[in-house]
């Protein structure tokens, strides 16, 4: 099973569903020819998307609209916000490339504060699958939610066995830590998994959540992870402002806890553009610097 078999079952089930896209076919390139006129491209014209897919949604379709992930955040933002926000309407935006995985590209390119934005609109709900696995496990159930959501599509191979148990709003335990944890969402689970490895060949008890959802977000699963481990990591593709690190910020001020964490993440600036790998190795993304990082500051 993969992402288009899912798309067509959904079509198949119900004729609500509809794919749109802004030229922007990788997910869906053998989508069009199999459902006709459930298919809709509005060429380069994010706006124009997603300002079509509340219409349809207005009709009673279930629009789910694909687009670069930095144009469909940025270039739409108000006709998300005013149109899809405001309207709580089912409108699904699967952005592509988001986060690191917008490899070479330069800064116009680079969707780092997609999170931010997405989770800043009333009544939408932000979606960040930590592989593909982890995304077609819970895609379907998004899909049908009756809200609003924003998806980060991410289709590289998984690091670790997924849970099948999924449900919005709520973190997948990968292991748990008395020392770190470490709270990840989106494409860094693996940097999380190897940095796991080598704090607990320093005889260091390390824990791993898969956020998955980043709104809702699983607060309990947060509290849980405060209350057990001494200290808590935040790993993003995302600049620090707005994304987890903020998030736990505001979990932690609203329940009066005072905790130390270790944010990584990108501090006020985009990251170097080049292929992943070299992209974590420049950045300090990869599960030795990150292992290191901890290492240092929880032993100073």
């Amino acid at each position: 099973m993969i992402y288009e078999d899912i798309l067509l079952n959904l079509i198949n089930e119900d004729e609500r569903f509809m794919i749109l896209t802004a030229e922007n076919r990788a997910a869906i390139r053998n989508l069009p020819g199999k459902i006709g006129d459930k298919f809709l491209d509005t060429g380069i014209t994010e706006q124009t998307l997603v300002g079509a897919a509340c219409g349809l949604a207005l009709r009673g379709r279930i629009p789910v609209a694909h687009a670069l992930a930095t144009f469909l955040t940025m270039r739409a933002f108000e006709f998300i916000r005013t149109d899809v926000g405001i309207g709580n309407l089912p409108v699904k935006l699967v952005g592509g490339f988001s986060g690191f995985l917008s490899e070479a590209n330069g800064p116009t390119h680079q969707a780092i504060e997609d999170v931010s934005l997405m989770r800043g609109i009333p009544n939408m709900n932000v979606f960040c699958p930590a592989d593909e696995e982890d995304m077609l496990t819970g895609l379907a159930e998004v899909l049908k939610s009756c809200s609003p959501f924003y998806i980060r599509y991410n289709n590289l191979k998984p690091s670790v066995k997924h849970s099948k148990d999924f449900t919005i709003g709520k973190a997948e335990i990968i292991s748990e830590g008395n020392d770190v944890t470490i709270l990840v969402y989106g494409i860094l689970l693996k940097q999380a998994v190897e940095a796991k490895e080598i704090l607990e060949s320093s005889g260091i008890s390390a824990g791993i959540i898969n956020m998955r959802c980043l709104k809702p977000i699983d607060e309990v699963a947060i509290l849980k992870a405060a209350e057990n481990s001494k200290t808590l990591v935040t790993l993003e593709d995302h600049f620090l402002t707005g994304g987890l690190y903020s998030i736990l910020a505001e979990i932690f001020l609203k329940n009066q806890i005072t905790k130390k964490v270790i944010p990584f993440a990108l501090d006020n600036k985009w990251f170097k553009p080049a292929l992943l790998n070299d992209v974590l190795e420049y950045e300090g993304f990869t599960g030795k610097k990150i292992a290191e990082r901890i290492l240092k500051e929880i032993s100073g």
